[in-house]
């Protein structure tokens, strides 16, 4: 649950947030919906999107809707997209059901204020949202109901978790589950508190992998982002506590998407300091990456989930041809291999029959993964980063070369341009600088993306 205190004079908010029960609450099992998603680049012609409906660290009484192709740099779809007749906007869930619609539950005031109700909204498109409901949460003496989460079950019921607290103490709260007991989610169950996981923890994110349930949970006494797994009968067990994977502390509203070369991402709220962040686990939640900023919206963007969905409209690329590879933004210019490495040079049709030979590539299924990219020169050695540099090299048939010589295809920034984004590396992508392909991470600007942009075109040999 976001705050809006200063860090230094924050009281202890929040005092209990329990497992959710295994067997009542799994999260994946509908198109769109929050949680797993299988791992796989898209295929020709759709595309990977992500998308986050974030209320603003200016302003608790609206939203805006962003989203992303890749899950690192996140475009604004539209400013102020949804504002309630009443009340405040705050921790907006966001999933799409079976009906097609995408729902909203959301935090209704904000934290300094009493809560009983949770608010509903429904959008066909992302962009326009329609108001539908505000839900008081019938627990006697309710104080606050703050930060409710969609949650689906194996069958398909669609449940809400939400966080209470009561008015003999309104900053010790406990997760209670809400199910719903028809298809336009306008009827639920009475609250049923969890157990599980314990005192002092909130905004809990599960992830289910086979049988095994894998909690993400913020300890708010300690400040850390928590983990613990259970089997399908539970209780959770807490086995990472303290700054366990290196995020952090001030850290909350943990959100798990699987990416599409397999590894996951953990985005959370890092309120203390004013960013907002992710990082990656290529072993199953045992270790993660350093986490690194999200570009463009840290600082304006607060406590949301995120959704991923396989949609139409991506790029196509025909594989098995040549092609040459123009840049977007210097339009003279292309792929061309020198000494082995990638580099952008001027081609043009008196260049020389070598010069155009080494501005040839075959497109070829990609090595890792075959709904991605990887490229041949005209001797059959690979495109592949080494030390972030684009260069070609022999393929030794290892995994680390196949993953390293495999790119994902995300539209670009003009017409027919397509960004290649490492398959090991999310997040980077081969952009020119200097002249010379590298492999860099997105900072979310314009500049990058018109650099990062290469428009497949008839090959110049």
């Amino acid at each position: 649950m976001s705050t809006r205190r200063p860090a230094p004079s924050r009281r202890a908010l929040l005092r209990a947030m329990a497992a959710l029960p295994a067997s009542a609450l799994v999260l994946g099992e509908l198109p769109g919906l929050l949680g797993t998603a299988a791992a796989a680049a898209p295929a020709p012609r759709s595309a990977t999107r992500c998308t986050i409906v974030p209320f603003l660290d200016s302003d608790d009484g609206t939203v805006n809707v962003y989203e992303s192709d890749d899950a690192t740099d996140f475009r604004l779809v539209r400013s102020s997209a949804y504002t309630p007749p009443s009340n405040r906007i705050r921790d907006a869930s966001v999933f799409r059901h079976t009906d097609g619609y995408y729902y909203l539950t959301y935090t209704t005031h904000t934290w300094q204020d009493v809560s009983t109700t949770i608010g509903f909204a429904r959008s066909a498109d992302r962009a326009t949202w329609t108001f539908l409901y505000d839900y008081t949460v019938p627990i006697a003496d309710l104080s606050r109901a703050w930060a409710p989460e969609w949650f689906v079950d194996g069958d398909g019921s669609v449940n809400v978790i939400v966080s209470c607290s009561t008015t003999d103490d309104e900053w010790i709260f406990t997760p209670y589950a809400l199910r719903a007991t028809n298809s336009a989610l306008t009827a639920w169950t009475s609250p049923t508190a969890l157990s599980g996981i314990g005192s002092s923890h909130i905004d809990t994110y599960i992830v289910r992998i086979g049988s095994t349930y894998h909690a993400f949970t913020k300890n708010e006494t300690a400040k850390y982002i928590e983990y613990g797994t259970t089997s399908l009968t539970g209780p959770y067990t807490i086995s990472k506590t303290g700054d366990w994977a290196g995020w952090g502390s001030y850290r909350e509203g943990p959100s798990v998407i699987r990416l599409d070369n397999g590894a996951w991402r953990i985005f959370f709220d890092g309120y203390g300091d004013g960013a907002y962040y992710y990082s990656d686990s290529y072993d199953t939640f045992a270790t993660w990456t350093a986490p690194k900023a999200l570009p463009s919206i840290s600082g304006t963007a607060r406590h949301f989930t995120v959704i991923k969905e396989t949609v139409s409209g991506g790029p196509s690329l025909s594989k098995n041809v040549t092609r040459s590879f123009r840049s977007a933004n210097y339009t003279t210019r292309y792929w061309q291999e020198q000494s082995s490495l990638l580099n952008l040079p001027v081609v043009t049709a008196s260049s020389t029959s070598a010069e155009k030979t080494a501005s040839t590539f075959t497109v070829v299924s990609g090595l890792a993964d075959s709904d991605a990219f990887s490229f041949r020169d005209a001797s059959g050695n690979h495109l592949r980063h080494y030390g972030f540099r684009g260069r070609f090299d022999a393929n030794d048939g290892t995994s680390t070369f196949a993953r390293d010589a495999t790119f994902i295809a995300r539209t670009g920034a003009t017409s027919g341009s397509i960004r290649w984004e490492s398959y090991n590396y999310p997040g980077y992508y081969l952009r020119h600088y200097d002249y010379q392909l590298r492999l860099d991470v997105t900072d979310g600007t314009d500049l990058f993306r018109q650099d990062s942009s290469f428009v497949p075109v008839t090959a110049w040999a």
